[in-house]
């Protein structure tokens, strides 16, 4: 699975960040580098590919890294930045190449833009479920607080997962899960808090003073 580096939404659908941009041009400058395989070196490379030549491998993947980017240039803006998309469209370019002289196929571009795209959407996929479950997860954290909050002026004490889990009609199971995701949550924003505290800053003898005048 490619690591999750989604666009900044200020960046505009379709325009890749600097990082993306300068990766994307190394990737360009790459493919043209190595450039095209003449049919019967593709031919060639691929019989020793499927026999597990690495070395087959590599320089049929290398040979084809555009086709790899010019399939992950038409998925862009889908949840996945272009560099990533190239970088799970290699591994299914690479399964292509392992498994094509037993596929039965008998055209290799077309059989490599299948498991290319095929693998760049399951990406896609994954990426935008986990989006998806990160956003329903935002939501029941802030039904939980929101809850806690109302259960805790109603009881005059600190609620129960029971009660809680009444209140919001979950599972008990549920309701200590998001619980925790809470707590965890809190704890990261207190650490932040503290970060930005600079003890050089603090004055201990105003501290003092304002001690002995309460104390006074």
């Amino acid at each position: 699975m490619a690591s999750s580096s989604r666009h900044d939404d200020s960046a505009g659908a379709g325009e890749p960040d600097g990082d993306d941009a300068a990766v994307m041009r190394e990737l360009v400058q790459r493919a043209r580098s190595v450039g095209t395989l003449s049919p019967a070196e593709e031919t060639r490379l691929l019989e020793r590919a499927a026999l597990g030549d690495a070395a087959s491998q590599d320089r049929l993947v290398a040979g084809h890294l555009d086709r790899v980017i010019r399939l992950a240039a038409t998925r862009d803006a889908h949840g996945l930045s272009v560099p990533d998309l190239v970088q799970e469209g290699s591994i299914g370019l690479l399964e292509a190449v392992r498994t094509f002289a037993y596929s039965g196929e008998t055209d290799f571009g077309h059989f490599a833009d299948v498991r290319i795209g095929a693998q760049m959407d399951a990406a896609i996929e994954a990426e935008n479920a986990a989006v998806r479950e990160g956003e329903l997860l935002v939501a029941a954290a802030t039904d939980y607080e929101r809850a806690e909050l109302v259960l805790a002026r109603v009881l005059k004490r600190v609620p129960t997962a029971a009660e809680l889990a009444e209140k919001l009609e979950w599972t008990v199971d549920r309701t200590t899960y998001v619980a925790q995701v809470v707590a965890e949550a809190r704890r990261r924003h207190d650490e932040e808090l503290l970060a930005f505290i600079d003890p050089e800053a603090i004055d201990l003898d105003d501290d003092d003073d304002e001690r002995t005048r309460l104390d006074g």
